[in-house]
Protein backbone atom coordinates (compact mmCIF):
# COMPACT_ATOMS: atom_id res chain seq x y z
CA UNK A 1 0.00 0.00 0.00
CA UNK A 2 2.84 2.41 0.81
CA UNK A 3 4.43 1.80 -2.58
CA UNK A 4 1.12 2.24 -4.41
CA UNK A 5 0.42 5.55 -2.68
CA UNK A 6 3.95 6.80 -3.38
CA UNK A 7 3.77 5.79 -7.05
CA UNK A 8 0.33 7.39 -7.42
CA UNK A 9 1.07 10.75 -5.82
CA UNK A 10 4.77 11.09 -6.75
CA UNK A 11 5.19 8.88 -9.83
CA UNK A 12 8.67 10.05 -10.86
CA UNK A 13 10.16 9.96 -7.35
CA UNK A 14 8.24 6.76 -6.61
CA UNK A 15 9.61 4.97 -9.67
CA UNK A 16 13.19 5.95 -8.81
CA UNK A 17 12.82 4.84 -5.19
CA UNK A 18 11.15 1.57 -6.18
CA UNK A 19 13.90 0.88 -8.70
CA UNK A 20 16.55 1.23 -5.99
CA UNK A 21 14.73 -0.07 -2.89
CA UNK A 22 11.42 -1.69 -3.73
CA UNK A 23 12.22 -4.96 -5.41
CA UNK A 24 12.30 -7.96 -3.09
CA UNK A 25 15.32 -10.20 -3.47
CA UNK A 26 14.41 -12.44 -0.54
CA UNK A 27 15.16 -16.06 -1.43
CA UNK A 28 16.77 -14.93 -4.70
CA UNK A 29 20.01 -13.65 -3.22
CA UNK A 30 23.15 -15.70 -4.04
CA UNK A 31 23.98 -15.40 -0.34
CA UNK A 32 21.34 -18.03 0.45
CA UNK A 33 22.98 -20.50 -1.92
CA UNK A 34 26.38 -19.92 -0.33
CA UNK A 35 25.49 -19.98 3.34
CA UNK A 36 24.38 -23.54 3.94
CA UNK A 37 25.41 -26.84 5.35
CA UNK A 38 29.19 -26.47 5.00
CA UNK A 39 29.44 -23.22 6.96
CA UNK A 40 27.44 -24.52 9.92
CA UNK A 41 28.80 -28.07 9.95
CA UNK A 42 31.61 -27.46 12.46
CA UNK A 43 29.34 -25.59 14.89
CA UNK A 44 26.76 -28.36 14.66
CA UNK A 45 29.41 -31.00 15.32
CA UNK A 46 30.50 -29.15 18.46
CA UNK A 47 26.89 -28.87 19.60
CA UNK A 48 26.24 -32.59 19.03
CA UNK A 49 29.34 -33.46 21.05
CA UNK A 50 27.78 -31.80 24.12
CA UNK A 51 25.16 -34.51 24.46
CA UNK A 52 21.76 -33.56 25.85
CA UNK A 53 21.46 -29.84 26.61
CA UNK A 54 18.96 -28.73 29.24
CA UNK A 55 16.75 -25.85 28.05
CA UNK A 56 14.19 -23.78 30.02
CA UNK A 57 10.71 -25.20 29.51
CA UNK A 58 9.14 -21.76 29.05
CA UNK A 59 11.31 -21.00 26.03
CA UNK A 60 11.65 -24.51 24.59
CA UNK A 61 9.51 -23.68 21.53
CA UNK A 62 11.49 -20.50 20.84
CA UNK A 63 14.78 -22.39 21.18
CA UNK A 64 13.56 -25.17 18.90
CA UNK A 65 12.37 -22.66 16.28
CA UNK A 66 15.80 -21.01 16.12
CA UNK A 67 17.57 -24.39 16.07
CA UNK A 68 15.49 -25.81 13.23
CA UNK A 69 15.12 -22.88 10.84
CA UNK A 70 18.28 -20.88 11.64
CA UNK A 71 20.74 -23.55 12.79
CA UNK A 72 21.26 -21.40 15.88
CA UNK A 73 22.15 -24.01 18.47
CA UNK A 74 21.57 -23.41 22.21
CA UNK A 75 25.08 -23.62 23.63
CA UNK A 76 25.42 -23.88 27.44
CA UNK A 77 28.20 -22.78 29.80
CA UNK A 78 28.81 -19.18 28.78
CA UNK A 79 29.98 -16.07 30.60
CA UNK A 80 28.83 -12.60 29.54
CA UNK A 81 30.45 -9.24 30.21
CA UNK A 82 28.28 -6.19 29.45
CA UNK A 83 29.70 -2.87 28.21
CA UNK A 84 27.62 0.30 28.17
CA UNK A 85 30.52 2.70 27.56
CA UNK A 86 32.58 2.63 24.40
CA UNK A 87 35.79 3.44 26.25
CA UNK A 88 35.52 0.28 28.37
CA UNK A 89 34.63 -1.85 25.35
CA UNK A 90 37.52 -0.67 23.17
CA UNK A 91 40.05 -1.01 26.00
CA UNK A 92 38.94 -4.61 26.58
CA UNK A 93 38.97 -5.32 22.86
CA UNK A 94 42.50 -3.98 22.39
CA UNK A 95 43.68 -6.13 25.29
CA UNK A 96 42.16 -9.23 23.67
CA UNK A 97 43.62 -8.34 20.27
CA UNK A 98 47.09 -7.95 21.77
CA UNK A 99 46.82 -11.40 23.39
CA UNK A 100 45.44 -13.26 20.36
CA UNK A 101 47.39 -16.39 19.44
CA UNK A 102 45.95 -17.67 16.15
CA UNK A 103 43.28 -15.47 14.54
CA UNK A 104 41.31 -12.24 14.87
CA UNK A 105 38.01 -11.79 13.01
CA UNK A 106 36.21 -8.44 12.86
CA UNK A 107 32.96 -7.65 11.05
CA UNK A 108 31.41 -4.18 11.25
CA UNK A 109 28.80 -2.10 9.49
CA UNK A 110 30.92 1.02 10.14
CA UNK A 111 34.69 1.05 10.57
CA UNK A 112 35.79 4.69 10.57
CA UNK A 113 39.21 6.05 9.73
CA UNK A 114 39.30 8.17 12.89
CA UNK A 115 41.19 7.96 16.18
CA UNK A 116 39.56 4.71 17.33
CA UNK A 117 39.63 3.14 13.86
CA UNK A 118 43.29 4.04 13.35
CA UNK A 119 44.23 2.74 16.81
CA UNK A 120 42.52 -0.61 16.23
CA UNK A 121 44.04 -0.77 12.74
CA UNK A 122 47.54 -0.29 14.16
CA UNK A 123 47.02 -3.11 16.66
CA UNK A 124 45.68 -5.40 13.91
CA UNK A 125 48.67 -4.72 11.66
CA UNK A 126 51.05 -5.36 14.57
CA UNK A 127 49.41 -8.73 15.28
CA UNK A 128 49.46 -9.64 11.58
CA UNK A 129 53.22 -9.02 11.61
CA UNK A 130 53.40 -11.41 14.58
CA UNK A 131 51.90 -14.18 12.45
CA UNK A 132 48.31 -13.97 13.68
CA UNK A 133 45.62 -14.40 11.01
CA UNK A 134 43.67 -11.12 10.87
CA UNK A 135 40.49 -10.78 8.82
CA UNK A 136 38.28 -7.70 8.54
CA UNK A 137 34.89 -7.56 6.84
CA UNK A 138 33.20 -4.17 6.52
CA UNK A 139 29.99 -3.03 4.87
CA UNK A 140 30.64 -1.08 1.69
CA UNK A 141 27.74 1.35 2.13
CA UNK A 142 28.31 1.82 5.86
CA UNK A 143 31.94 2.78 5.08
CA UNK A 144 31.34 4.90 1.99
CA UNK A 145 33.13 7.85 3.60
CA UNK A 146 36.24 5.81 4.48
CA UNK A 147 39.07 6.33 2.01
CA UNK A 148 40.60 3.41 0.15
CA UNK A 149 43.97 4.46 1.58
CA UNK A 150 42.86 3.28 5.01
CA UNK A 151 41.99 -0.22 3.76
CA UNK A 152 45.17 -0.37 1.69
CA UNK A 153 47.25 0.42 4.79
CA UNK A 154 45.66 -2.55 6.52
CA UNK A 155 46.22 -4.83 3.53
CA UNK A 156 49.84 -3.73 3.19
CA UNK A 157 50.24 -4.53 6.89
CA UNK A 158 49.13 -8.13 6.34
CA UNK A 159 45.43 -7.80 7.26
CA UNK A 160 43.01 -9.65 4.97
CA UNK A 161 40.27 -7.10 4.24
CA UNK A 162 37.03 -7.43 2.26
CA UNK A 163 34.06 -5.15 1.74
CA UNK A 164 30.60 -6.67 1.87
CA UNK A 165 28.59 -6.41 -1.37
CA UNK A 166 30.51 -3.48 -2.84
CA UNK A 167 28.19 -1.09 -4.66
CA UNK A 168 29.44 -0.27 -8.14
CA UNK A 169 27.46 0.84 -11.18
CA UNK A 170 25.64 -0.96 -12.86
CA UNK A 171 25.10 -3.37 -9.97
CA UNK A 172 24.08 -0.45 -7.75
CA UNK A 173 20.35 -1.12 -7.72
CA UNK A 174 20.55 -4.78 -6.76
CA UNK A 175 22.88 -4.34 -3.80
CA UNK A 176 22.42 -1.01 -2.05
CA UNK A 177 19.37 -2.11 -0.07
CA UNK A 178 20.91 -5.32 1.33
CA UNK A 179 23.52 -4.36 3.87
CA UNK A 180 25.61 -6.14 6.48
CA UNK A 181 24.60 -4.42 9.72
CA UNK A 182 26.38 -6.89 12.03
CA UNK A 183 29.00 -5.93 14.62
CA UNK A 184 30.87 -9.06 15.67
CA UNK A 185 34.38 -10.03 16.70
CA UNK A 186 35.92 -13.46 17.29
CA UNK A 187 39.39 -13.99 18.75
CA UNK A 188 41.02 -17.44 18.63
CA UNK A 189 37.56 -19.01 18.47
CA UNK A 190 37.38 -18.54 22.24
CA UNK A 191 36.24 -14.93 22.74
CA UNK A 192 33.31 -13.32 20.96
CA UNK A 193 31.84 -9.83 20.90
CA UNK A 194 28.53 -8.59 19.51
CA UNK A 195 26.15 -5.71 20.07
CA UNK A 196 25.39 -2.30 18.63
CA UNK A 197 28.80 -0.60 18.71
CA UNK A 198 30.66 0.16 15.50
CA UNK A 199 34.29 1.22 15.27
CA UNK A 200 34.07 5.02 15.48
CA UNK A 201 35.00 7.83 17.85
CA UNK A 202 31.36 8.70 18.52
CA UNK A 203 30.92 5.47 20.50
CA UNK A 204 33.41 6.76 23.07
CA UNK A 205 31.38 9.10 25.29
CA UNK A 206 32.94 12.55 25.46
CA UNK A 207 34.90 12.48 22.21
CA UNK A 208 32.21 14.66 20.64
CA UNK A 209 29.55 16.98 21.94
CA UNK A 210 27.04 14.24 21.18
CA UNK A 211 28.36 10.71 21.56
CA UNK A 212 26.57 7.36 21.45
CA UNK A 213 25.27 5.34 24.41
CA UNK A 214 25.32 1.72 23.31
CA UNK A 215 25.50 -1.86 24.57
CA UNK A 216 28.10 -4.48 23.65
CA UNK A 217 28.74 -7.89 25.18
CA UNK A 218 31.86 -10.01 25.47
CA UNK A 219 31.09 -13.73 25.49
CA UNK A 220 33.33 -16.62 26.46
CA UNK A 221 32.09 -20.19 26.28
CA UNK A 222 30.51 -22.53 23.78
CA UNK A 223 28.27 -19.93 22.12
CA UNK A 224 31.41 -18.39 20.54
CA UNK A 225 30.98 -21.26 18.07
CA UNK A 226 27.76 -19.57 16.96
CA UNK A 227 29.42 -16.16 16.53
CA UNK A 228 32.27 -17.79 14.62
CA UNK A 229 29.80 -19.54 12.33
CA UNK A 230 28.20 -16.20 11.42
CA UNK A 231 31.55 -14.57 10.60
CA UNK A 232 32.89 -17.51 8.60
CA UNK A 233 29.65 -17.74 6.62
CA UNK A 234 29.90 -14.06 5.68
CA UNK A 235 33.60 -14.44 4.93
CA UNK A 236 32.92 -17.38 2.62
CA UNK A 237 30.29 -15.30 0.82
CA UNK A 238 32.84 -12.59 -0.01
CA UNK A 239 36.17 -14.45 -0.16
CA UNK A 240 34.99 -17.92 -1.29
CA UNK A 241 37.31 -19.45 1.31
CA UNK A 242 35.79 -22.07 3.60
CA UNK A 243 37.46 -22.00 7.02
CA UNK A 244 36.67 -24.71 9.58
CA UNK A 245 38.28 -27.19 11.88
CA UNK A 246 39.83 -27.25 15.34
CA UNK A 247 41.64 -23.92 15.03
CA UNK A 248 38.42 -22.02 14.43
CA UNK A 249 36.16 -24.21 16.59
CA UNK A 250 38.43 -25.34 19.45
CA UNK A 251 37.25 -28.28 21.58
CA UNK A 252 38.73 -26.58 24.63
CA UNK A 253 35.66 -24.32 24.94
CA UNK A 254 33.48 -27.20 26.09
CA UNK A 255 32.84 -27.29 29.85
CA UNK A 256 35.43 -24.61 30.63
CA UNK A 257 33.16 -21.81 31.93
CA UNK A 258 31.93 -21.58 35.48
CA UNK A 259 28.71 -19.85 34.34
CA UNK A 260 25.78 -21.94 33.10
CA UNK A 261 24.23 -19.31 30.80
CA UNK A 262 22.53 -20.77 27.73
CA UNK A 263 22.92 -18.67 24.55
CA UNK A 264 21.68 -18.86 20.98
CA UNK A 265 23.36 -16.64 18.37
CA UNK A 266 20.73 -15.95 15.72
CA UNK A 267 21.62 -14.45 12.34
CA UNK A 268 19.13 -13.16 9.80
CA UNK A 269 19.16 -11.58 6.35
CA UNK A 270 17.01 -11.02 3.29
CA UNK A 271 18.30 -14.36 2.03
CA UNK A 272 16.70 -16.21 4.95
CA UNK A 273 13.52 -18.10 4.23
CA UNK A 274 11.89 -16.60 7.33
CA UNK A 275 12.41 -13.36 9.28
CA UNK A 276 13.87 -15.32 12.21
CA UNK A 277 14.67 -12.52 14.65
CA UNK A 278 11.33 -10.79 14.05
CA UNK A 279 9.57 -14.09 14.79
CA UNK A 280 11.70 -14.46 17.92
CA UNK A 281 10.64 -11.04 19.22
CA UNK A 282 7.00 -11.86 18.62
CA UNK A 283 7.39 -15.16 20.47
CA UNK A 284 9.09 -13.49 23.45
CA UNK A 285 6.24 -10.97 23.71
CA UNK A 286 3.73 -13.81 23.56
CA UNK A 287 5.49 -15.77 26.32
CA UNK A 288 6.00 -12.81 28.68
CA UNK A 289 4.16 -13.01 32.01
CA UNK A 290 5.40 -9.97 33.96
CA UNK A 291 7.37 -7.55 31.83
CA UNK A 292 9.18 -6.86 28.55
CA UNK A 293 11.62 -3.94 28.39
CA UNK A 294 12.88 -2.90 24.95
CA UNK A 295 15.64 -0.41 24.23
CA UNK A 296 16.01 0.61 20.58
CA UNK A 297 17.31 3.67 18.71
CA UNK A 298 14.73 3.32 15.93
CA UNK A 299 11.15 2.30 16.61
CA UNK A 300 9.35 1.52 13.35
CA UNK A 301 7.74 -1.82 14.22
CA UNK A 302 6.40 -4.19 11.60
CA UNK A 303 2.75 -5.18 11.88
CA UNK A 304 3.48 -8.52 13.65
CA UNK A 305 5.71 -6.85 16.27
CA UNK A 306 3.31 -3.93 16.79
CA UNK A 307 0.41 -6.35 17.27
CA UNK A 308 2.47 -8.48 19.69
CA UNK A 309 3.36 -5.39 21.77
CA UNK A 310 -0.28 -4.33 21.93
CA UNK A 311 -1.46 -7.85 22.78
CA UNK A 312 1.08 -8.26 25.57
CA UNK A 313 0.22 -4.86 27.06
CA UNK A 314 -3.52 -5.53 26.89
CA UNK A 315 -2.86 -8.84 28.67
CA UNK A 316 -1.35 -7.04 31.65
CA UNK A 317 2.33 -7.40 30.78
CA UNK A 318 4.43 -4.35 31.70
CA UNK A 319 5.75 -3.39 28.25
CA UNK A 320 8.22 -0.49 28.19
CA UNK A 321 9.79 0.93 25.05
CA UNK A 322 12.83 3.21 25.42
CA UNK A 323 13.84 5.37 22.45
CA UNK A 324 15.95 8.53 22.08
CA UNK A 325 14.01 11.75 22.63
CA UNK A 326 15.43 12.94 19.32
CA UNK A 327 16.63 10.48 16.71
CA UNK A 328 19.71 11.13 14.55
CA UNK A 329 17.44 10.88 11.49
CA UNK A 330 14.49 13.28 11.46
CA UNK A 331 12.37 11.17 9.10
CA UNK A 332 12.79 8.21 11.45
CA UNK A 333 12.04 10.47 14.41
CA UNK A 334 8.74 11.65 12.87
CA UNK A 335 7.70 8.16 11.79
CA UNK A 336 8.54 6.69 15.22
CA UNK A 337 6.27 9.18 17.01
CA UNK A 338 3.34 8.09 14.85
CA UNK A 339 3.49 4.63 16.46
CA UNK A 340 3.42 5.84 20.05
CA UNK A 341 -0.37 6.44 20.30
CA UNK A 342 -0.96 2.90 18.99
CA UNK A 343 0.98 1.28 21.83
CA UNK A 344 0.14 3.79 24.57
CA UNK A 345 -3.56 3.19 23.97
CA UNK A 346 -2.98 -0.53 24.62
CA UNK A 347 -1.23 0.18 27.93
CA UNK A 348 2.42 0.00 26.90
CA UNK A 349 4.77 2.71 28.20
CA UNK A 350 7.14 4.91 26.22
CA UNK A 351 10.30 6.40 27.73
CA UNK A 352 12.25 9.12 25.92
CA UNK A 353 16.01 9.09 26.58
CA UNK A 354 16.99 12.69 27.25
CA UNK A 355 20.79 13.15 27.55
CA UNK A 356 22.93 14.64 24.79
CA UNK A 357 24.26 11.15 24.05
CA UNK A 358 22.26 9.27 21.43
CA UNK A 359 20.96 5.97 22.82
CA UNK A 360 21.92 3.42 20.16
CA UNK A 361 21.41 0.38 22.42
CA UNK A 362 19.51 -2.64 21.01
CA UNK A 363 18.35 -4.71 23.98
CA UNK A 364 15.29 -6.67 25.09
CA UNK A 365 14.84 -8.24 28.54
CA UNK A 366 11.84 -10.18 29.82
CA UNK A 367 10.69 -11.64 33.15
CA UNK A 368 14.22 -11.80 34.64
CA UNK A 369 14.65 -14.93 32.53
CA UNK A 370 15.66 -13.89 29.02
CA UNK A 371 17.73 -11.08 27.51
CA UNK A 372 18.68 -10.41 23.93
CA UNK A 373 21.33 -8.03 22.60
CA UNK A 374 22.83 -7.44 19.19
CA UNK A 375 22.55 -5.29 16.08
CA UNK A 376 18.77 -5.44 15.52
CA UNK A 377 16.63 -2.31 15.54
CA UNK A 378 12.84 -2.44 15.85
CA UNK A 379 12.19 -1.67 12.19
CA UNK A 380 11.48 -3.34 8.86
CA UNK A 381 15.02 -2.92 7.59
CA UNK A 382 16.53 -4.88 10.47
CA UNK A 383 13.83 -7.55 10.55
CA UNK A 384 13.47 -8.12 6.82
CA UNK A 385 16.36 -6.72 4.78
CA UNK A 386 19.69 -6.19 6.53
CA UNK A 387 22.06 -8.89 7.71
CA UNK A 388 21.79 -8.88 11.50
CA UNK A 389 22.88 -10.93 14.49
CA UNK A 390 21.33 -11.18 17.94
CA UNK A 391 22.27 -13.20 21.02
CA UNK A 392 19.33 -14.69 22.92
CA UNK A 393 20.50 -15.33 26.49
CA UNK A 394 18.52 -17.63 28.78
CA UNK A 395 19.88 -16.95 32.25
CA UNK A 396 18.35 -15.29 35.31
CA UNK A 397 21.48 -13.54 36.59
CA UNK A 398 22.33 -12.03 33.20
CA UNK A 399 18.71 -11.02 32.58
CA UNK A 400 18.66 -9.22 35.94
CA UNK A 401 21.83 -7.34 34.96
CA UNK A 402 20.19 -6.19 31.74
CA UNK A 403 17.03 -5.20 33.60
CA UNK A 404 19.03 -3.11 36.05
CA UNK A 405 20.85 -1.50 33.11
CA UNK A 406 17.46 -0.57 31.62
CA UNK A 407 16.27 0.83 34.95
CA UNK A 408 19.46 2.89 35.23
CA UNK A 409 18.80 4.34 31.78
CA UNK A 410 15.24 5.16 32.86
CA UNK A 411 16.73 7.69 35.30
CA UNK A 412 17.74 9.70 32.23
CA UNK A 413 14.33 9.46 30.57
CA UNK A 414 11.05 11.31 30.46
CA UNK A 415 7.93 9.18 30.25
CA UNK A 416 5.50 9.98 27.45
CA UNK A 417 1.84 9.42 28.34
CA UNK A 418 -1.15 8.91 26.05
CA UNK A 419 -2.55 12.39 26.68
CA UNK A 420 0.73 14.07 25.71
CA UNK A 421 0.87 12.03 22.51
CA UNK A 422 -2.73 12.88 21.64
CA UNK A 423 -2.52 16.61 22.46
CA UNK A 424 0.32 17.36 20.07
CA UNK A 425 -0.39 19.71 17.17
CA UNK A 426 -2.73 18.15 14.58
CA UNK A 427 -0.51 19.06 11.63
CA UNK A 428 2.53 17.52 13.34
CA UNK A 429 0.61 14.29 13.86
CA UNK A 430 -0.59 14.40 10.25
CA UNK A 431 2.95 14.86 8.97
CA UNK A 432 4.21 11.99 11.16
CA UNK A 433 1.50 9.72 9.74
CA UNK A 434 2.52 10.64 6.18
CA UNK A 435 6.19 9.89 6.91
CA UNK A 436 5.11 6.63 8.54
CA UNK A 437 4.19 5.28 5.10
CA UNK A 438 7.90 5.38 4.27
CA UNK A 439 8.89 3.41 7.38
CA UNK A 440 9.81 0.21 5.43
CA UNK A 441 12.46 2.26 3.62
CA UNK A 442 13.90 4.16 6.59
Amino acid sequence: MAWLLLLFFLPLVGCILYFFFGRNYRRQSPQRKIVGYNTSKSAEERYNSLGEVSVPTKYSELIKMFSVQNHAFPFPDNEVEIFTHGKDFFERLLHDIDHAEHHIHLEFFIFEDDNIGSLIGEHLVRRAHDGVEVRVLYDDVGCWNVSNRFWERLREGGVDVHSFLPVRYPLFTSKINYRNHRKIIVIDGKIGYLGGMNVADRYVIGTRRQGFRDTQVRITGCSVYGIQKVFLSDWFAMDRTLLSGERYYPHTLIHTCSSSALIQVVASSAASQWPDIEQGYVKVLQLAKRYVYIETPYFLPTEPVLFAIQTAALGGVDVRIMVPSRCDNMLVNWASHSFFPDILKAGAKVWLYEPQTFNHSKVLVSDDELATVGSVNIDSRSFETSMEVQAFIYDKDIAVRFRRMFEEDMRHCEQLNAQQAHNRNFFIRLWESVVRMLSPLL
